[in-house]
């Protein structure tokens, strides 16, 4: 996929091999903003637990890495449950690092995740929240199709200021 920059990103589902760098991109992203629901030091997963979550990520969830230049500069996913009246719903993060903010990476990647979605045959409705005050990932999801559904009031609390969860629903 071309980036503005006229670079291209390459995204794939994550391999038990990606472990290491996953945690190590998690870990910087955590101190880069506060629009994720960790901070600095908080993603608190191991490698080893890592490389377990992705060797039991069952299809139609899904745990993919865009990669630029050899390096995992984003992650998108998708989980979905397994319970009957709920399986064809998929709640859906997606992150970027920061340098790479404003390329493409996120558009690249959100694309990725509604093709996934609409060829698993079971996901329906993709679902996700956002910080309230994060108009950046708030624009890109409603470029995207996702409609605001409602709030949730004081769902972050960071530095004992609260901020509301915008839930948002894309139906495919």
């Amino acid at each position: 996929m071309l980036l503005k920059d006229g670079r291209e990103l390459t995204i794939r589902k994550a391999a038990k091999s990606d472990a290491v760098e996953i945690v190590d991109y998690l870990n910087t992203i955590g101190a880069e903003s506060d629009n994720l629901l960790f901070g600095a030091g908080g993603f608190g997963m191991t490698v080893e637990q890592e490389a377990e979550y992705i060797e039991n990520c069952l299809e139609p969830s899904a745990l993919l890495v865009g990669v630029l230049d050899g390096r995992i500069v984003s992650i998108g996913h998708i989980s979905t449950l397994t319970r009957q009246r709920v399986a064809h719903l998929g709640e859906v993060g997606i992150s970027v690092l920061k340098e790479f903010w404003g390329i493409g990476v996120g558009t690249c990647m959100m694309n990725e995740i509604i093709k996934f979605s609409k060829e698993s045959g079971v996901i329906e409705v993709l679902y996700l929240g956002v910080k309230a005050d994060n108009e950046p990932a708030i624009e890109l999801y409603k470029k995207h199709g996702f409609e605001e559904i409602g709030r949730f009031p004081k769902f972050f609390k960071i530095d004992d200021r609260y901020y509301d969860e915008i839930k948002m629903n894309l139906y495919l």
